[in-house]
C-alpha cells in the first residue's frame, strides 16, 4: 500500500512538471515569439506602401518618419523600453504583442505614469521577424484605402 502511494505520488510530481511549462506562444505565421522583440534594435530604413514618400509629416505624434532611420529601440522582456532619435530625443514606451491581430503595440509612458493606466497608443503590423531582425507597419488611412510606413528594425 505504501509502495503504491510512492508511485502515485511520483507520478502526480512528474505529471505536474510537464503540464506546468507550456509552449512559447508564437505570433505571426507560427515561427516568432516576444524573444524575437527582446533586445536592442536600430531602424535601419524607412519606406512606404501606398503611400507616396513623404506625404506623412509625423509618425507617433513626435518626427518625421525619416527622422527614426538610425534610431535604437531597447526592448525588455518585460515589456518596458525606450527609444532614441537620431537627434537625441528619448521616449520611454510601454510595448507588448497582440497575437490576435498580430501587431506590435507600444503606448508612451511619461514620468510619474504607470502603463496600466496610459490608455492611448499605437499598433504595427508585423510584417515579418526572426531572432535578428523584424519590419513593422504603421497603417495610414488615405481616402478608401490604407498605405502603410515601413520600418525595418536589425538587432544590433
Amino acid at each position: 500500500m505504501k509502495k503504491t502511494f510512492q508511485i502515485a505520488l511520483l507520478l502526480l510530481a512528474v505529471t505536474l512538471a510537464f503540464t506546468a511549462c507550456g509552449p512559447t506562444k508564437t505570433v505571426v505565421n507560427g515561427g516568432s515569439t516576444r524573444n524575437h522583440f527582446v533586445g536592442t534594435f536600430t531602424v535601419t530604413n524607412v519606406t512606404y506602401e501606398g503611400l507616396v514618400q513623404g506625404s506623412v509629416s509625423s509618425v507617433f505624434d513626435q518626427a518625421p518618419p525619416q527622422d527614426f532611420v538610425g534610431s535604437t529601440w531597447q526592448l525588455t522582456n518585460s515589456g518596458n523600453g525606450i527609444y532614441t532619435l537620431n537627434s537625441g530625443a528619448s521616449q520611454t514606451i510601454y510595448w507588448s504583442l497582440n497575437d490576435d491581430n498580430q501587431t506590435f503595440q507600444f503606448k508612451k509612458i511619461y514620468q510619474g505614469d504607470k502603463a496600466k493606466n496610459v490608455t492611448a497608443g499605437y499598433q504595427l503590423v508585423i510584417s515579418a521577424n526572426n531572432a535578428s531582425s523584424f519590419i513593422l507597419k504603421t497603417p495610414v488611412s488615405i481616402g478608401n484605402s490604407t498605405g502603410f510606413v515601413v520600418y525595418n528594425f536589425v538587432r544590433k
